[in-house]
Parts: C-alpha cells; structure tokens; sequence
C-alpha cells in the first residue's frame, strides 16, 4: 500500500543526521533529545518502507536507500533556501549573501575579500557570522551558509558536498608597535630570542610554519600569549604586549588600523587563504566577485 506522502519534519531530521554523521550530533544542532531525533528517523523509515541507515561498529552511516533519498533531500531544502532568498530579495532589492568567516581568519582580510560585494551592479545584503572552522563546514553543508571564509582547504577525505578554491597565498611579516619594532628590526630575526611573541594556538593552520621557522632561525621567543581569535591576538598586538605575525599583503591596513609598523619579513613563511562553498550551490554573483577580486590581485600580493 502507498504511503500517503513524505512527513518532511522527519525528512528535514533525516537530512541533518545525514549531514552530521551521527544522530547525536543532529540533536545538539536542533535542539532536540536524541530520543526524539532517533523516533522522527524511525517514523520516516516506516513511511516509506526502507531502512536509511545501517550501523557499522559506532559509526551511522547511510544505505543505499538511504543515498538515494538524500539527494532528493538536498534538492528539496536548497530549493527552500532559494526560495527565501528569492522572496527576501523582493522585498529589500538586495542579493543576499550568507558568508561564514573562520575565527582563525585575520578579519582585515574577510573586509578585503568580502569588499568586492559592494561594488556589483545589484547591491547585496551580507548577513556574516564568525565560528570554528568545523561549524561553519557543517553549517555550508547544511545549506545555511553561501560560502566561508578560512585560512585552510578541506581536509582530504571529507565525506562534505562542498569544495574549497584558494584565493590567494601570502608572505608573511612580523609587525608591531613603533616601540617595539624599533627594539627588534635590527639585525631581523637574530635579535628575536627573548623577544615577546603574540601566536595563533597550536590548531591553528599557520602555527606549525611559525615554530618551524623559529627553529630554523635558531630562535627562542617569548610567547606572551597564544589565541584562537585572530580579532584578539591583533588588540593585544596594538597594544604593545607583542610582536605578532601577519600578512604582508595586508600592511597598509595594519600600519592604519592597528599602528603596527614592520619588524622584519618572512618570506619563508607563507598563508593561504580559500573560499568553500555548496558544490550544489546555483554559483552566487557576489561569490563570483570574491573569486574574481582575489584573482585579479585586489590584496596586493605578496
């Protein structure tokens, strides 16, 4: 006998099970008991016949029925997600763009990137939130976000419908207060021993690259502080507490907005920066002017 059509509260509930990998890891993101997430899945598999999930060890993932009946999810609430947009955009005469902004990523280069959108023939509404850079994947994947921002690819062997475009790389510097730069430029980096140092934390992509530099240079830091948030490790920095590292692409708006001066220049190490997106995603004009404007050098190099 014919079901008598999909409930889509438990393909929605279906739909983000599938994206988190895990029926947990769903609830927290909607609020829900597990229990309750659990039973919404059981009520779908009933409805239309087929078991979506197989459990293999610890691990949910999906059956063959279950594949099938996620692409036809994914198109079902992008369609939604578009159909906002579109009734949204009739009444402000405004692009909407949804933008994801890694809390690792320097927020003068989000400003750079993100500058570009305000110079379209259609004005565009940016709607921006900063996260963790695994959040903001999840959030992507979701279809909650147009594209983020981050200062590393995708990680090989991710099971994400999104890919990653570098943007563009940079050399980095060592910037600081005048007073502090006037302590340590000279003789750049050999004076840096003993020197206060402000750092990304270890997870951060560019830690690694910094610590292997100071160890091929032979030098021993001070490291005053370690941050997850590049906003805070730059408002220490223009206080004076540090010197701290930065992309040299972008030292007209640190000697602007910061006061921070060069120390020395890093030529070893380098910063990537990348824009991820839906890969189902209809490709985004404000999108395609973040793409260009990097392209075309609007950072300045480096």
């Amino acid at each position: 006998m014919k079901n008598a059509g999909t409930n889509f509260r438990h393909l929605y509930y279906f739909w983000v099970v599938a994206k988190e990998g895990s029926i947990t890891r769903a609830a927290e993101r909607l609020g829900l008991a597990v229990q309750t997430v659990s039973s919404q899945i059981t009520l779908l598999e009933q409805s239309v016949g087929k078991s979506l999930f197989t459990q293999q060890g610890r691990r949910l993932v999906l059956s063959e029925a279950g594949r099938l009946a996620l692409t036809y999810a994914d198109q079902i609430f992008l369609l939604g997600e578009q159909m906002q947009d579109a009734l949204d955009q009739t009444s402000t005469l405004r692009t909407r763009l949804s933008v994801g902004i890694s809390d690792s990523l320097p927020k003068l280069t989000a400003y750079r990137l993100l500058e570009a959108t305000t110079r379209l023939a259609t004005p565009v509404r940016l709607v921006c939130s900063e996260d963790q850079y695994e959040a903001l994947l999840a959030d992507l994947a979701l279809h909650k976000l147009d594209l983020v921002l981050t200062d590393r690819a995708l990680p090989s062997g991710s099971t994400l419908r999104v890919f990653s475009h570098m943007l563009f790389e940079s050399e980095m510097t060592v910037v600081g207060t005048a007073e502090l730069a006037d302590k340590y430029a000279q003789d750049f980096p050999s004076r840096l021993t003993g020197a206060p140092f402000l750092l990304p934390t270890r997870n951060n992509a560019l830690r690694g690259k910094i610590d292997e530099w100071f160890e091929l240079q032979g030098v021993h830091p001070d490291v005053v502080g370690e941050f997850e948030d590049n906003a805070l490790l730059n408002t220490f920095g223009r206080r004076g507490l540090g010197l701290f590292f930065a992309p040299a692409a972008l030292a007209g708006d640190l000697l602007e907005q910061l006061q921070a001066v060069l120390v020395g220049r890093v030529p070893q190490v380098r910063e990537q920066f990348y824009a991820i997106s839906n890969e189902r995603k209809i490709v985004h004009p404000a999108v395609e002017a973040i793409l260009s404007a990097a392209q075309h050098g609007i950072l300045g190099g480096g």
